[in-house]
C-alpha cells in the first residue's frame, strides 16, 4: 500500500468510487482509476455529462424529498465527498436534517470522516450494501436515523454493482420493510436497453479493471427494485428527465443517458 493511503485501499485497481470522483472532476482518484475513466471514455465519450446529469439528479430528488417532510437520509454506496453532498442539499433547506452515509471504499469513508468531523447531524459508516441488518443495525444509524420517522434511502447508481447472485431485489427489499409508512427510496441505475453494446462493452471494463464488476439492467428489472413503494411522477425515466429544473437543458435523445432514476413512496 501506498504511504499516507488508507487500510485496505487498492491502488493496483480502478475504484468504482473513485472512478467516479474523477468521472466528476474530483481529486481523490488514483492514476489507475483515471486510466480505467479513459477507457470508458473511448467506449462513451459523454460518460462525464452522464455521471453530472447523475449527481444533479440527486440534488433535485433530495430537495424533492425534503418538500415532502423528509428529514433523514441513508445515502447508499455514497462515495468520495463532492459538491452538492446529501447533508449540504438537505441541510441547507432545514439545518435539522441528518444524513448516514454508508460506503465499503476506504478513500471514501476517510474523506467522509474528515468532511463530517464537525457535523453532529451527519456521520459515514464503513459498511457494505449487500448486509442491510448490519447497516440498520449500527450505532451510526441509530443515533441519526429514527425509523418511527419519514426515512429516505438513497440508492444511487450502487445497485448496478449487485450482481444477480447478490440479489438485488432482496437488498432493496430488506431496506424497505424497515422504512416506517412514510419512507422513501431515490435510485438511479443503468440499462442495458437503450444501448446495449455500450453497456456490455463497459461491463466488461469494470469486470477487467475495476473492483466491482457492473450489472446494466433493462428498464423492468430496474422497476422490480421500485416493488412496494408507489413511484412518483414521471415515474422511471432517463436521469435528465425526472423533474428537471427550469434552467437545465433537456437532451434531444434521452435515452443516450443510459441510467434511469425514479423515487418512490412505500406503499402503505
Amino acid at each position: 500500500m501506498q504511504q499516507g493511503l488508507p487500510e485496505n485501499t487498492t491502488p493496483n485497481k480502478a475504484s468504482v468510487a473513485r472512478m467516479y470522483d474523477a468521472m466528476l472532476g474530483g481529486e481523490h482518484n488514483f492514476a489507475i482509476d483515471r486510466e480505467a475513466l479513459a477507457a470508458f471514455t473511448a467506449i462513451d465519450p459523454q460518460v462525464r455529462t452522464l455521471a453530472r446529469a447523475n449527481r444533479a439528479f440527486l440534488g433535485r430528488a433530495v430537495r424533492f424529498l425534503i418538500a415532502s417532510g423528509v428529514r433523514q437520509f441513508i445515502d447508499l454506496g455514497s462515495g468520495i465527498p463532492t459538491q452538492g453532498n446529501v447533508h449540504e442539499v438537505a441541510q441547507a433547506a432545514d439545518p435539522d436534517s441528518r444524513v448516514v452515509y454508508v460506503d465499503n471504499d476506504p478513500v471514501a469513508v476517510a474523506h467522509s470522516a474528515a468532511l463530517l468531523a464537525d457535523n453532529p447531524g451527519a456521520d459515514i459508516l464503513d459498511a457494505d450494501i449487500r448486509r442491510p441488518a448490519d447497516i440498520l443495525a449500527a450505532p451510526q444509524v441509530r443515533k441519526l436515523i429514527d425509523l418511527d420517522q419519514p426515512v429516505a434511502v438513497l440508492m444511487i447508481t450502487i445497485m448496478h454493482f449487485i450482481s444477480p447472485e447478490e440479489n438485488p431485489a432482496g437488498i432493496v427489499a430488506a431496506f424497505r420493510d424497515a422504512l416506517p409508512e412514510q419512507g422513501w427510496l431515490a435510485l438511479t441505475h443503468a440499462t442495458n436497453e437503450d444501448r446495449p453494446d455500450t453497456a456490455a462493452a463497459v461491463g466488461q471494463l469494470y469486470k477487467a479493471k475495476a473492483t466491482s464488476p457492473v450489472t446494466a439492467r433493462s428498464r423492468d428489472e430496474i422497476q422490480h427494485l421500485f416493488d412496494g413503494f408507489d413511484l412518483v411522477e414521471p415515474g422511471l425515466v432517463h436521469v435528465p428527465l425526472w423533474r428537471p429544473d427550469p434552467q437545465d437543458e433537456i437532451p434531444e435523445n434521452p435515452s443516450e443517458y443510459w441510467v434511469y432514476a425514479g423515487v418512490g413512496r412505500k406503499r402503505s
